[in-house]
């Protein structure tokens, strides 16, 4: 009603917001537009691609709605890998007052969507599970085949880090082991499937999902391998990080004094690490480096209200300590005269857990987690209602956000404490959600992060006296990350900052441009220190050896072999005589790379065929040899690359020029001796980096943490091997080489 009686319009349903765009969702807006319109310029029938690379929080949902606004758009398709981003999707459509009159439609609205209205706006929102799946006989599920008739004006591919780069359907349901695991899931027949869909994602939408559109945008947090892929140039580009945000709000408030400033309500994010204490991290600590190992902590059997933790004294104590009602450690803080912030015990913490979220190992750890803060002496943890999000009885996508919204409420009446395994980590808003604790091993960057911003969500109330529309409350400045594996955490914040800012010459800048606004505090067993980017660098890589450091220069993601880049080889005849001249490489036959293309594009004929109708026998075998036989291929061509790729490593080792790149080495000083350790010439190998077979930017990264790594356990034996140095060399660039961060303590 107030929306009506403010702008003399009269409006449908829940819409009531009123809010615009802020500056950067409005550049975000006009730089893909200008972009598509740049295309169809050229080619008015090309479907132009962009992606928005935007922190969890931009409001990429109500920003794709306002660019669809500006395209006209009467019909938009939004597709995604994580179903439980629907609530956002149809809150934002369905509450704000330039959205009145579109329609919301989804398998979940029951909404017969080939009745929609044809004069209005329509979007229709599904999963690749869903829209990918195919029945038995491998044709698009009858439910869906209005889907592939409609010319759509939009398509948005959302959370697109879950599906780009070929990973594995397992990924699809990351945490809900249970869903994979039971053959009575409603999504479990599509899993085969999806997944092998998902190895052509990297090709023409069209070719893996037959619909037609004017224009594609792509939304995600994370995009960090489509970024270091190329996948997108940079005109095709907009970057909106956690960073930027943080600054556009301190900037903010200094240049405009007095008045609401839009990025209040974001808090900022704060990382506190944890040093266990000597007599669990036995319990659990394994691997070459003895690492504190979250997963065998936490490890637990059975299911529902028998599961229960293998070490469950241990968790037990470890409950006690986090809320600083453990004898013996509370005795040692006495001797050493410090008390740490603990999570559940210090007061300027405790306003941040009043609702958090602990991110469990698996179903079975959810279960015994909750079953053990019930039992009758945790009187402690009585306070808090516990809401199990893990396992098939939570439910899939939203249907699991429900019993935890329950239990929040308006957020101030009680307290919670929201247990999963992964559900709930990706798309979903939880306003009330102050903490998480990660309780879990994660290997990658984008999934510790996608799951940390879950905290980062505003809370605020606006006009909260009401008699002002523009002061709002905020009831969340900020939000914590508690971590009990500090090297691991710390490892996945370096890998984060530095993937933030891909062109970022030097590493630690851009480490040190994240945590200058996500102050990172370390407890080591006796103090609790804020630590610098250099400082963080250091004991990330303290967890490492130049073993492991050496074997980043056998990772695939330094060589890049899909068909694109094959395509690019195989139309260059110098590049395919530098290939040649690779130690091994005719023992892979003629042709390999021609072999490989058209095996897939062969490969790729028939599937599109067994859509329409059911391959022969003979077709199924011609199927089933011609995708073994480019796989193994495309294998092989992989190992060799990588081979190559572990012998530029050993120019470290033989010049003292450290000031200089790595390349400049190779091409300046040691040419001779580079075509006698790679059988490449210096231009041979120029031309490969040149056709994106080799990835630089991985290259600077694993010489610059070698070479970090080196520096620091040489000064922890007091010798300081280059003495006066300013720059250091890393594969194509320099970097200023700062002063010694001062001694963590």
């Amino acid at each position: 009603m107030l929306a009506e009686l403010r702008t003399g319009k009269q409006f449908s349903g829940t819409h009531h917001e009123t809010f615009g765009m802020r500056a950067e969702q409005a550049d975000a807006v006009g730089k893909t537009l200008n972009y598509y319109r740049s295309i169809w310029t050229e080619d008015p029938q090309a479907a132009p691609r962009f992606l928005w690379n935007a922190k969890m929080r931009f409001g990429k949902t109500f920003t794709t709605y306002q660019l669809a606004k500006k395209l006209l758009a009467k019909r938009v398709l939004v597709l995604t890998f994580k179903p439980a981003v629907e609530d956002a999707w149809k809150t934002d459509l369905q509450n704000h007052v330039d959205f009145d009159g579109w329609q919301y439609l989804s398998r979940s609205s029951g909404s017969d969507p080939t009745q929609i209205e044809k004069h209005k706006p329509v979007v229709y929102f599904g999963s690749f599970q869903d829209l990918l799946g195919r029945d038995a006989a491998g044709n698009i599920k009858p439910r869906n085949e209005w889907l592939h008739t409609v010319n759509w004006d939009l398509v948005v591919f959302d959370e697109y880090h879950f599906g780009a780069w070929r990973d594995t359907a397992k990924e699809l349901f990351e945490g809900e082991e249970d869903v994979v695991a039971n053959k009575e899931s409603k999504y479990a027949n599509d899993l085969d499937a999806i997944n092998e869909e998902l190895t052509v994602l990297a090709g023409k939408e069209a070719e893996f999902l037959p619909i037609t559109t004017r224009a594609y945008l792509y939304l995600s947090g994370t995009p960090f391998k489509a970024l270091a892929m190329g996948e997108f140039i940079e005109e095709q580009i907009f970057n909106w990080t956690y960073t930027d945000e943080q600054r556009a709000k301190a900037e903010y408030s200094i240049e405009h004094p007095g008045q609401r400033n839009p990025y209040a309500a974001l808090p900022q994010m704060r990382l506190l690490t944890y040093e266990m204490p000597e007599e669990l991290l036995t319990v659990a600590s394994g691997g070459e480096f003895d690492e504190f190992d979250l997963n065998a902590f936490f490890e637990a059997t059975g299911s529902g209200a028998g599961a229960e933790f293998k070490h469950k004294s241990d968790v037990q104590k470890w409950l006690d300590i986090i809320r600083g009602g453990h004898i013996d450690h509370a005795r040692k803080h006495l001797k050493v005269g410090s008390r740490p912030p603990l999570p559940y015990s210090d007061v300027r913490l405790l306003p941040f857990l009043q609702h958090s979220f602990w991110y469990m190992p698996n179903v079975a750890s959810c279960h015994a987690m909750a079953n053990l803060l019930a039992e009758k002496h945790n009187t402690f943890w009585h306070a808090y209602k516990v809401v199990v999000a893990a396992g098939a009885s939570a439910g899939i996508g939203l249907e699991a956000l429900l019993p935890a919204r329950r239990a929040i409420g308006n957020g101030f009446d009680g307290q919670t404490i929201t247990l999963s395994c992964g559900k709930l980590t990706t798309g979903v808003t939880v306003a009330q959600w102050s903490s998480i604790l990660m309780l879990r091993n994660l290997k990658s960057p984008e999934t510790y992060f996608q799951a940390a911003f879950r905290v980062q969500s505003p809370w605020s109330i606006k006009n909260p006296n009401g008699d002002n529309p523009n002061e709002e409350e905020v009831l969340k400045p900020i939000c914590y990350v508690f971590d009990f594996a500090p090297t691991r955490a710390l490892r996945q914040l370096c890998e984060y900052g530095m993937s933030l800012s891909p062109n970022q010459a030097n590493p630690e800048a851009a480490v040190k441009d994240l945590v200058a606004f996500l102050p990172v505090l370390a407890y080591d067993g006796a103090n609790m220190t804020q630590i610098d980017a250099g400082a963080i660098l250091d004991l990330a890589m303290s967890g490492t050896s130049a073993t492991l450091l050496a074997r980043k220069w056998e990772s695939a993601l330094l060589v890049n072999v899909d068909n694109g880049t094959l395509k690019r080889l195989l139309d260059n005849p110098e590049a395919m005589k530098a290939l040649e001249r690779i130690e091994g490489w005719r023992t892979l036959g003629d042709n390999v790379i021609e072999t490989i293309i058209n095996k897939s594009e062969k490969v790729k004929d028939l599937k599109n065929k067994a859509k329409d109708k059911k391959l022969s026998a003979k077709e199924q075998k011609q199927l089933s040899e011609a995708e073994k036989e480019y796989k193994s291929k495309r294998k092989l061509i992989q190992e060799k690359l990588i081979k190559f790729a572990t012998r530029i490593p050993a120019f470290m080792y033989l010049t003292d020029f450290r000031e200089n790149t790595l390349q400049d080495v190779i091409t300046k000083l040691e040419s001779g001796l580079f075509l006698t350790v790679t059988g490449l010439t210096v231009q041979d190998f120029h031309l490969l980096v040149k056709l994106k077979v080799f990835n630089t930017e991985h290259m600077n990264q694993a010489v610059f943490a070698f070479r970090r790594y080196e520096d620091a356990s040489l000064r922890y034996t007091g010798i300081d091997s280059h003495p006066g140095l300013r720059h250091v060399g890393l594969y194509d660039t320099v970097v200023a080489k700062e002063a010694d961060p001062v001694p963590y303590a």
